[in-house]
């Protein structure tokens, strides 16, 4: 994106905003949820909205790229939810701000069911994504807005909805040390955060003692090997070095998302108990799906689009005694918050890479939050603590690298 694009999305400070007023009510569909499922104690809630906006927030990452996030927020009855949506491609963030005033049929009186029905049946993008994963990233930025307006409407919290209690949240901090690699943006967080525990993006330039001043810090909770993306700048060959290194040198690291290759096989075999999986999994077939019953997830509710995926996944997780953490991608307003706040109800002691947003601006502040994170949910809706409503944080470059 372009310096004149991004300054048109957020000219003196004020987003494009798209608003309406009230439009017809939508013809109540049928629908069933499992009988004493997590989904359906929200499944029934009320739900009405007369107003829809979309808000760019614009940041400077420790990543060296510039994030557009969009804020979706419906208004109802005096209400307001929001939800966010990090779609990672700025032509289809852009794409979604020129056509937000083709969002009426958003409008009208149903339950939260209902509407999670509808989205399933539109198509928000104005224009096809650059990536089909979009579709599940923009969807439930509509669903966690509609949630949180829901809750609200009914003057109810999430927590009280699904009659549990709030935890403090573990997290670690997701960075990445830089080619060729350092550990000096890791010991920068360790001077602001001594306990501070990381998730790391192991690279072939990792030499034996890399690894090994790793394994002496004993501060490595995750080894994402990235080795499930395709055509992306993040996609990591397989290196069955890297892997036998990295493994062997920190045992007490959960190994997320290897590469099911044959070089490596027997390897991932002997500690198949330690792996865990993110890029794959979008739903309980997903999980069905893996080479192996897996111990971990990173379930990353962005990925699953739906709330009833979400929760449902949750369900057959503990049912399973599968075990879970919340994983981000680099959300910048509220979303950053509904994270944390499923993490605090679903898996609060876990390594959750939901650290607040600042960990992943450029510039680093000494009086981060630390882990565990205090109980922070709103009286009312599915909203936890606060967010940076700035529009724009424009950084300079530094030699941080953080993966989100």
């Amino acid at each position: 994106m372009n310096r004149e694009t991004l300054a048109e999305l957020t000219r003196h400070g004020t987003p494009l905003r798209f608003a309406a007023s009230v439009g017809p009510g939508a013809t109540k569909s049928k629908g069933a949820t499992q009988p004493g499922s997590t989904y359906e104690r929200i499944a029934g809630l009320p739900l009405t909205i007369d107003r829809c906006e979309l808000l760019p927030l614009v940041r400077d990452t420790s990543s060296g790229f510039t994030k557009v996030s969009i804020v979706v927020r419906l208004s109802g009855g005096g209400e307001a939810g929001e939800g966010e949506d990090i779609t990672w491609d700025q032509i289809d963030q852009i794409e979604f701000l020129r056509g937000g005033n083709q969002l009426t049929w958003l409008w009208g009186a149903r339950t939260f069911h209902e509407f999670s029905r509808l989205l399933g049946l539109a198509n928000l993008f104005p224009v096809e994504p650059i990536r089909d994963s979009a579709r599940f990233y923009r969807r439930w930025a509509f669903e966690s807005a509609a949630l949180d307006l829901a809750l609200r409407q009914r003057g109810v919290s999430l927590h009280a909805a699904l009659g549990q209690r709030p935890r403090p949240v573990n997290f670690v901090a997701s960075i990445r040390l830089g080619d060729p690699p350092s550990l000096g943006p890791l010991q920068a967080l360790l001077g602001v955060d001594p306990g501070l525990r990381f998730k790391l993006d192991p690279t072939p330039s990792w030499d034996d003692d890399l690894v090994g001043e790793l394994a002496r810090l004993g501060c490595v909770d995750v080894l994402d090997m990235k080795g499930w993306y395709r055509n992306l700048s993040v996609a990591m060959d397989v290196d069955a070095g890297l892997y036998r290194r990295v493994i062997g040198a920190l045992p007490g690291a959960w190994i997320e998302d290897p590469a099911v290759d044959g070089s490596i096989a027997h390897l991932l075999e002997r500690h198949h108990d330690r792996i865990t999986w993110d890029e794959p999994i979008h739903s309980i077939a997903d999980i069905e799906a893996l080479p192996w019953r897996p111990s971990m997830l990173n379930v990353k509710p962005a990925r699953f689009g739906s709330v009833r995926a979400l929760f449902d996944t949750y369900d057959y997780c503990v049912a399973r005694g599968i075990g879970s953490y919340g994983g981000g991608m680099f959300e910048q307003g509220p979303g950053r918050g509904q994270l944390q706040y499923l993490a605090s109800l679903f898996h609060p002691e876990a390594p959750n890479d939901v650290a607040p947003a600042g960990y992943n601006l450029q510039a680093l502040s000494r009086d981060l939050p630390r882990s565990p994170l205090a109980p922070a949910p709103h009286p009312t809706g599915f909203r936890w603590g606060t967010y940076d409503e700035r529009r724009t944080i424009r950084e300079q470059v530094t030699k941080r690298q953080a993966s989100g």
